[in-house]
């Protein structure tokens, strides 16, 4: 649970840490001319606005916020995309190129990732269904499920079922 922790506390501070990673790296590796205007119009308000909306749709989830801790799906979906985003930051020309292609595909595995796990926890357990009035109400339930919310309500001594008994219909 605590490496989940850290890495909810570090999400944010990484929106900035990660693009200022890729400026000190291009003037520490000495990367050229070409490699400073790539960080500085591309790489940089990429990798900020990316990872604030990956953040904002990771924090989105209730689990997330009640826990405060990410899941372990995050935990090695940011793990991987930062570890390239830090690789990219030495400038190596024999893998830089493919490094980053690489990065590109984990960045939108990890937005596709985070959207999946957002819609699983968000969509309704029941559907609700509409009357041409407008009115919301819950469709029946299917008799099995019904059964078996009787046979539990019979269990429970404090609880009495009253079921209406009908006559069939004399055609």
């Amino acid at each position: 649970m605590s490496v989940r922790r850290v890495f909810y506390g570090w999400l944010i501070p990484a929106a900035f840490l990660l693009p200022a990673w890729l400026l000190v790296g291009w003037a520490v590796f000495r990367a050229g001319g070409w490699a400073f205007l790539w960080v500085l119009f591309l790489a940089i308000p990429v990798v900020f606005i990316g990872q604030l909306v990956l953040t904002m749709l990771v924090r989105a989830r209730g689990t997330v916020r009640a826990e405060r801790a990410v899941s372990w799906w995050d935990v090695l979906g940011f793990s991987v995309w930062h570890l390239l985003i830090i690789s990219l930051g030495f400038f190596d020309q024999a893998w830089w190129a493919s490094a980053m292609i690489v990065t590109i595909f984990v960045g939108v595995g990890l937005l596709w990732l985070t959207l999946w796990q957002l819609w699983r926890e968000a969509k309704p357990g029941r559907m609700v269904m509409y009357t041409a009035e407008g009115v919301a109400y819950l469709p029946p339930q299917p008799a099995e499920e019904a059964q078996s919310a009787r046979a539990e309500a019979v269990s429970d001594p404090d609880v009495f079922v009253i079921t209406e008994k009908r006559e069939p219909d004399a055609r």
